[in-house]
């Protein structure tokens, strides 16, 4: 079986007001973007973090910039072709 595959990449993490932290707002947000992606007919598959580097320009690297790491997560979909 052939898939057609789509990612949307999401926040590392997610802002809520302390009085109305529940602990279950990463699936409630999670869960919105999957039930927004299925009105279209694509079927969640899976979450993967995936690592970036990002290197100085030449003057950053003049001054001691090192290169930086970020940490991306991005969830994958799939719809059959």
């Amino acid at each position: 079986m052939a898939y057609t595959y789509k990612m949307v990449q999401v926040p590392p993490s997610i802002s809520v007001k302390k009085k109305e932290h529940k602990g279950n707002e990463a699936a409630h947000y999670l869960e919105s973007i999957v039930n927004e992606m299925a009105v279209d007919n694509w079927e969640f598959y899976r979450i993967d973090s995936i690592g970036v580097q990002v290197a100085p320009g030449c003057f950053a690297s003049l001054v001691g910039k090192k290169t930086e790491q970020y940490v991306h997560y991005v969830v994958s979909f799939r719809k059959q072709r």
